[in-house]
């Protein structure tokens, strides 16, 4: 555990974190998980109190402890980190002026999370 200016930074960092999973509640362009991981992270280094609330908390700890015991990630989670990315690059392709090194920038980002996504297990093997 860390103290002093590093622990306050990242406790900050934690709730900001945080704050971002939150807003992927309610937009479905936003993910949640992504957030929260590096929010219990974050809270694992600066707060034993928070990390705890946060890896327990009924809504957000389920997938957090399947994570970090087993590195799955849920089927839901996987479908919706998936349509968000595809629906964003639709999104950006379609209705907007970017340039293409930009969008060949997205495109590139959205297919390496994809590949680590669909890499993972989406539920925990049996022994």
């Amino acid at each position: 555990m860390l103290t002093g200016p590093a622990r306050l930074a990242l406790l900050g960092l934690g709730w900001v974190f945080f704050g971002l999973g939150m807003v992927g509640v309610f937009l479905p362009v936003m993910p949640t998980t992504p957030f929260m991981l590096v929010a219990l992270w974050c809270f694992a280094k600066s707060s034993e109190r928070f990390h705890a609330w946060l890896f327990h908390h009924r809504l957000f700890g389920p997938p957090l402890r399947q994570w970090e015991r087993h590195r799955v990630i849920p089927l839901y989670a996987k479908l919706a980190a998936l349509g968000s990315m595809a629906a964003s690059m639709v999104y950006v392709i379609g209705f907007t002026e970017t340039a293409w090194p930009l969008l060949a920038v997205m495109a590139t980002s959205c297919t390496a999370g994809a590949v680590f996504i669909l890499t993972k297990p989406s539920r925990v093997r049996d022994p």
